[in-house]
């Protein structure tokens, strides 16, 4: 809740904290973050050992932004829908399978953005 005694450079220092600790919460707490996050310690010792461009690096970046970044919505989502209606209720059910459709295509898209980026340097080696 905003502190309306907080100036606006207390307010985004709050804001910040807020946010570390969201980041924070979810890295310890939600497997799939841990999933993702695995996945892009992988892809960036791939991106140091096949030595990828500035350009390449900058869209496996991205990739793995919006991936946790969808992964961290649908944790919400989710989060949300089981705090309004613990016991299972089919539009419920709805709801949260569409939210974890979102991760699932930004992975999708992440998997053929690697191949562009590794499957030309993998060939190259072979």
């Amino acid at each position: 809740m905003k502190n309306p005694n907080d100036g606006f450079l207390k307010g985004r220092l709050r804001s910040i904290k807020f946010a570390v600790k969201g980041m924070w919460l979810l890295i310890i707490t939600e497997d799939s973050i841990k999933a993702q996050l695995t996945f892009a310690l992988l892809a960036t010792l791939f991106g140091i050992y096949f030595n990828i461009s500035s350009i390449e690096w900058m869209i496996q970046c991205l990739a793995i932004g919006i991936v946790l970044v969808a992964e961290a919505l649908n944790t919400a989502i989710e989060k949300v829908a089981d705090f309004i209606h613990p016991d299972y209720h089919k539009k419920i059910g709805f709801i949260k399978d569409i939210s974890a459709g979102a991760p699932a295509f930004a992975a999708v898209i992440s998997l053929i953005i690697a191949g562009f980026i590794y499957l030309p340097k993998i060939i190259a080696i072979l």
